[in-house]
C-alpha cells in the first residue's frame, strides 16, 4: 500500500497540464497487462506472497511517524480532507426538513458580497446540523496498521469503523495501537478478512480502499465487492496510482531503489490502474452505470518541503476517487 515522495518531477507536473505527450509515456506492455488484470473479476481477494511479506516486515514500525511509513502518515491528512469535504459538499440540505435553506439556482458569486456570505453561512450551518445528527458506519478495506481507521473512528459523525486486512501481523500492530486510546474501544474493530468474507447483507455508509487496488490480484473484483456493501447514498473512497512514467519514477525507482522508503518489490507497475480505466469499468455495465456515480477524482503529489497536496491532474501519478451509490 504505499506512497511516494518526490522530487523535481513533481513540481514540473503543474507546467505539464496533463500534456498528451506526457500521457504517452506509458509502457505499452504494462498497459495491456494491467487492463487484463483489472477486468478479470473472477478471482478472490489475494495478493502475492512477496508483497505480503513486505507489509508484514513493516508491521513493527507502522506507527513510527518518522519511520518507513512516514509518507503514509502524512498522506492521511489528505485522505481525511477528501472524505470529509466530499461528504459535506454532497449533503442534501433541504431533505426531511420544513426549515429550508436558500440554494440559489445560479452562482452565488453573482450576488453582493454580504448576501453571498449570508447564504454560505446558512448552508454551512445546515451541513453542521446534518453531520452532527449522523451516525455513519465505515468499512476500511486493507486497513493495514489502522492509520485511517483510527482517524475515521474519532470523527463525531461516525458510529463505528470495521478495519479488515489480509495480514495478521499488521492487524496485530493496529490492535495494539488502538489500546492507547480508550475512546476507540467500542467504535473500532479489526478482523482478518477479505472483502468477500463480509456478508453482502452487512451494509456501510462509507467504504474505504486507500492504497489497496494496486496490491491485489483482481482489483475489479475487490472494487465490486466494496460497492456491493454500500448503503444507498453511501460512499466508496479509494486511492491508487496511474500507470505512467511519473508513477514508476516516484514509487518504484525513487521510493524503493533510491530513497528506500519502502522495500524493493512493494510496487508492481503492471498492477497500477489509470483512473480512466475505473471510470470506463463503471460505465461498461448497465447495472453499475445506473447504480453508481464518480463524484470526484483528484490527483495528489508529495512535495518534500510541503507534504501531500492535491493537483488538478488526476491522470498522472497518485489519485483519489469518490464513488457514490445513487440507488
Amino acid at each position: 500500500m504505499m506512497v511516494f515522495l518526490v522530487s523535481f518531477i513533481s513540481v514540473e507536473m503543474k507546467s505539464m497540464h496533463c500534456a498528451p505527450l506526457f500521457r504517452q509515456l506509458v509502457f505499452s506492455r504494462s498497459l495491456h497487462y494491467s487492463k487484463t488484470i483489472f477486468h478479470n473479476g473472477r478471482g478472490l481477494t489475494s495478493t502475492s506472497e512477496s508483497e505480503m511479506s513486505h507489509f508484514n516486515a513493516l508491521a513493527s514500525s507502522w506507527w513510527d511517524v518518522n519511520g518507513p511509513q512516514r509518507i503514509l502518515h502524512k498522506m492521511n491528512l489528505l485522505r481525511m480532507d477528501f472524505i470529509h469535504d466530499t461528504i459535506r459538499q454532497n449533503l442534501k440540505l433541504n431533505e426531511n426538513t420544513d426549515d429550508e435553506v436558500y440554494i440559489p439556482p445560479f452562482s452565488v458569486d453573482l450576488l453582493p458580497q454580504g448576501i453571498k456570505n449570508k447564504i454560505d453561512e446558512d448552508q454551512e450551518m445546515r451541513r453542521d446540523e446534518i453531520l452532527n445528527d449522523s451516525s455513519l458506519t465505515v468499512l476500511d478495506v486493507g486497513c493495514g496498521g489502522g492509520i485511517l481507521s483510527e482517524s475515521m473512528a474519532r470523527l463525531s459523525f461516525v458510529l463505528s469503523v470495521k478495519g479488515i486486512d489480509l495480514s495478521a501481523d499488521v492487524l496485530e500492530a493496529a490492535k495494539l495501537h488502538k489500546q492507547k486510546d480508550p475512546m476507540l474501544k467500542d467504535k473500532l474493530s479489526y478482523t482478518l478478512n477479505a472483502i468477500e468474507d463480509i456478508p453482502e447483507t452487512e451494509r456501510f455508509d462509507i467504504v474505504t480502499m486507500f492504497e489497496v487496488l494496486e496490491h491485489v490480484d483482481y482489483p475489479s473484483r475487490v472494487l465490486l465487492e466494496g460497492l456491493k456493501r454500500l448503503e444507498s447514498g453511501g460512499w466508496l473512497f479509494l486511492s491508487t496510482i496511474n500507470r505512467d512514467f511519473v508513477s514508476w519514477f516516484t514509487t518504484i525507482f525513487m521510493g524503493e531503489h533510491v530513497l528506500r522508503i519502502v522495500p524493493v518489490g512493494t510496487h508492481t507497475l503492471e498492477k497500477y490502474i489509470n483512473q480512466s480505466e475505473i471510470k470506463d469499468w463503471l460505465q461498461e455495465d448497465s447495472n453499475r452505470k445506473s447504480e453508481f456515480r464518480v463524484a470526484d477524482t483528484k490527483g495528489c503529489v508529495y512535495l518534500p518541503a510541503y507534504g501531500w497536496k492535491f493537483t488538478s491532474c488526476p491522470d498522472v501519478g497518485n489519485y483519489f476517487m469518490a464513488i457514490q451509490r445513487v440507488k
